[in-house]
């Protein structure tokens, strides 16, 4: 496994810096912008979680259709464009909005273009380099994607922290914050459109919904058919949807525990720190460790991590040592989870097809995870209770993770038997 990217790999990574600026705000200064919104007394955790759960569902109900759609000759960089750009520009709006419903819609929109435009992105990925690469390079994007996406953060932090020496209100620095992410993402976007093209793809024959209904059929039957893979995505399912609650909550939580906003964007800046070298580690220990072991240990990780939040966060020093521990595996698991799946395709010409179902779990368990932690916090008026009940997510994760036969750890297997069953 070569240790230098080419042009077209690297290309691919650096949207992942692009995008992870707006991961980043949507984490930290989005959710504290909207608190500062809302009339007193309501919760930040209830108001983000119902909105994250809406554009998980919407995400989860497009992404099967738009993605066989995109595996078509040339279709996959068209719906990249409109979904990311879509994305991009919702983002920039985000400065027009000064009401709290107004906010939440306009967030939305740009969160849906972000997890759309994801979807064509780790289809890419079996363009942009060879499947013996494919651990390395996801390790790649969402290490360069943490320690990226701290550029445009952080600038947007000294701004906001500065307003006043600047001549600007901290509101004002605020809204400006949204339209710098947007332009670092629309600039980090560039190099895929001009490098990556689509190497992997079916040819349109006859109608294109009647073809596009009978591909995501047979790709449905493929993934049912086979105990490694159904049992894979029934695990992926589970322990994403508990990894992307933990990330889209994490500074609502904190703030519902009256933690101040300095100390949550800090710890969270140190999360993006410790998960560049962490990432990278997860990528090289691939070349040698079964992807699934692996997972299993994250999950696991995880799933301490939950109780550790649940029973012993109630300051910043709790909250610090939570950022770090999450640092640790977030950007493994993430990385590992769409290499993997991309190894098991049995046929690559479909490949948006398998990620959109890949995809439509994780946004469906998404949205479990975000309402599982907002109904729970409203039903008993306690943040901890909500957290607690993401726990069972990642045990579910490592139970169908162990049920997978043996020869799952041995991708190549797999797909051999993947293929003869297509």
């Amino acid at each position: 496994m070569p240790s230098r990217m080419d042009k077209r790999e690297w290309s691919w990574v650096l949207y992942d810096v692009g995008n992870s600026a707006f991961v980043m705000l949507s984490t930290a200064i989005a959710p504290i912008y909207f608190g500062s919104l809302l009339s007193e007394g309501s919760s930040v955790v209830v108001g983000w979680g119902y909105a994250e759960t809406i554009v998980s569902l919407i995400v989860a109900l497009l992404m099967p259709l738009l993605g066989s759609l995109a595996d078509f000759r040339g279709a996959k960089k068209r719906f990249f464009i409109g979904s990311a750009g879509t994305g991009i520009v919702a983002c920039s709006a985000l400065s027009l909005a000064t009401a709290s419903y107004s906010f939440l819609i306009v967030y939305i929109i740009a969160a849906v273009g972000l997890n759309t435009s994801m979807v064509f992105y780790d289809g890419f990925l079996i363009d942009a380099t060879t499947e013996e690469n494919y651990d390395s390079v996801s390790a790649k994007g969402f290490a360069w994607g943490y320690i990226g996406s701290l550029v445009p953060f952080l600038t947007c932090i000294a701004l906001i922290f500065n307003a006043e020496g600047l001549g600007l209100s901290t509101v004002f620095a605020t809204r400006l914050s949204f339209v710098i992410t947007a332009l670092w993402w629309a600039g980090f976007t560039v190099p895929l459109l001009r490098n990556v093209q689509q190497t992997h793809f079916k040819e349109r024959v006859g109608s294109v919904f009647s073809q596009t209904f009978a591909g995501l059929g047979a790709t449905v039957r493929s993934i049912a058919a086979n105990r490694g893979l159904r049992y894979f995505m029934l695990a992926f399912f589970c322990y994403i949807d508990g990894v992307h609650t933990i990330i889209k909550m994490a500074t609502s939580f904190g703030t519902d525990l009256g933690i101040d906003s300095t100390q949550l964007v800090l710890a969270l800046v140190v999360t993006q720190l410790v998960a560049f070298p962490a990432a990278l580690v997860y990528g090289r220990l691939a070349r040698s460790v079964p992807s699934r072991s692996m997972l299993m240990v994250s999950s696991a990780a995880y799933a301490i991590i939950t109780l550790y939040a649940a029973f012993f966060l109630a300051s910043a020093r709790e909250f610090w040592i939570l950022a770090v521990a999450v640092g640790l595996f977030q950007g493994g698991i993430q990385a590992l989870s769409r290499s993997y799946f991309g190894k098991l395709i049995p046929d690559k010409s479909h490949a948006n097809e398998y990620y959109g179902f890949f995809d439509i779990l994780g946004k469906y368990a998404a949205i479990i995870g975000t309402l599982l932690m907002s109904v729970f916090t409203q039903l008993t008026g306690n943040t901890s209770i909500g957290i607690l009940s993401i726990t069972t997510l990642f045990v579910l994760g490592i139970v169908f993770l162990a049920l997978m036969p043996k020869e799952a750890n041995d991708v190549m297997a797999l797909k051999e038997d993947l293929k003869g069953q297509s």
